[in-house]
């Protein structure tokens, strides 16, 4: 089986996480196509229609879409997207079509477009990346993302207790209660002086993990689910701060057979007390860490999650 994922960006790093995944651990044979790059994250790429500049990489590109059996669609793509001389529509008959969501600003805004083109296009094979997104999409299926977790910048590193290091890595501000992050950071440090802001921003993924890693506290955002920036955290074995609701604690919770979900959950009123907390108590924040790597491990990892996918394709 060949599939062959399509982005206009990759969104977070998780198609070429999925891709090197389904190439590791599946028979299976799976390549990643983008088309712009947007910030300044430097995921890894595999054909990335900028750089594609000799015609044998062209007369590549134009046979990965002849041989696909499955067109993975990431974010708003679609089978009308341009890569350079090829329209995917012209290599679609015959094959399953995929459209998977990550909270795009254009789907979150507007997802009955995306249902009604969908079902005017006969589309039942949809998955959405978290699961707040099944609201928006009821249609589809939860596929979890994935980090490699035995990558080396995805473990835990041993770090001095003190100052207690938090961070935070938004891709956009407003979405991610950066705000109310940076207000509570400096009432942490007017009331303890033992803390330091990390606020990562328009930095290379690579050098965004190593911030990370050296890390005691990770907050990811407020608003009800989780981004890949917590499953960063949780495998480097991070206390990671989200508000996470009880409609995304339930799908976690099924998905990974665990009760006890390993985020530390908070919540705009109260983030400036459980930070407090959280920067005292020493052992409560390393064993919320212990805690999320293990749950990485045992129930995140590569191998599970990549096969969740497999047998979405295989069904």
């Amino acid at each position: 089986m060949n599939i062959v994922m399509i982005a206009i960006n990759d969104p977070a790093g998780t198609a070429i996480n999925f891709t090197n995944a389904i190439n590791k651990y599946t028979p299976y044979s799976c390549r990643l196509i983008t088309k712009e790059l947007r910030y300044n994250f430097m995921f890894e790429k595999d054909i990335h229609i900028p750089w594609i500049k000799e015609k044998y990489q062209w007369e590549e590109l134009e046979e990965v879409l002849r041989q696909a059996d499955i067109f993975h669609f990431h974010m708003t793509a679609d089978e009308d997207i341009q890569l350079g001389p090829f329209r995917v529509k012209d290599f679609i008959k015959g094959k399953m079509l995929v459209h998977h969501h990550h909270g795009h600003p254009d789907f979150r805004g507007n997802p009955q477009k995306y249902r009604k083109k969908y079902e005017e296009r006969r589309r039942d094979k949809l998955l959405v990346s978290t699961p707040d997104l099944l609201k928006l999409l009821p249609e589809a299926k939860w596929q979890p993302n994935l980090v490699p977790v035995n990558h080396p910048l995805y473990l835990p590193l041993k770090k001095d207790p003190s100052p207690v290091r938090i961070c935070h890595s938004p891709t956009r501000r407003e979405l991610k209660d950066t705000d109310i992050f940076i207000h509570v950071m400096n009432e942490l440090r007017s009331r303890t002086g033992k803390v330091k802001e990390v606020l990562i921003e328009n930095t290379p993924h690579k050098e965004c993990l190593k911030k990370k890693q050296r890390s005691h506290i990770l907050f990811d955002h407020l608003q009800g689910y989780f981004g890949v920036s917590s499953l960063e955290g949780l495998s480097q074995g991070l206390c990671v701060v989200a508000g996470l609701d009880e409609w995304c604690i339930s799908h976690i919770k099924s998905f990974s057979g665990w009760d006890n979900v390993p985020w530390y959950i908070s919540a705009r009123d109260k983030l400036l007390e459980d930070m407090t907390l959280l920067v005292k108590e020493r052992e409560v924040r390393e064993e919320y860490g212990i805690r999320a790597r293990k749950f990485m491990e045992e129930t995140w990892n590569e191998e599970r999650v990549i096969g969740n996918l497999i047998s979405f394709y295989e069904n």
